[in-house]
């Protein structure tokens, strides 16, 4: 199966200037550091710091779509099944897309219809 959201990043990156795409580099990378930090430091997905992590990446998310809770979620499994998602993220530290997928699930119960 091909990946959507694959496909509308390449739209995406194609649509914006270089520097707007180096600033949502530089945002998207700070948000995945935290997230590295947070889970090397052993913080559960449901804890404050986690979700503000989260409540960020949603709103990162909303500069290029709004994502309902389904597909929010949607796009957290890309994070845990084989994807390019899920090879970034377990290059920054093994366990990083579960634990972002997790994450995403909790908040987006929370905070989405």
């Amino acid at each position: 199966m091909s990946d959507p959201l694959g496909i509308h990043a390449g739209r995406y990156a194609a649509e914006f200037t270089e520097a707007e795409n180096r600033s949502f580099a530089e945002q998207f990378g700070a948000i995945t550091n935290a997230m590295a930090h947070a889970m090397a430091e052993g913080v559960a997905v449901s804890e404050e710091r986690v979700q503000d992590l989260i409540r960020a990446h949603y709103e990162f998310c909303l500069q290029f779509w709004t994502p309902t809770r389904e597909s929010y979620k949607s796009l957290a499994m890309s994070y845990i099944l084989p994807s390019p998602y899920r090879d970034s993220y377990e290059s920054v530290a093994p366990g990083l897309g579960k634990y972002h997928y997790d994450a995403i699930v909790v908040w987006a119960d929370a905070n989405l219809a």
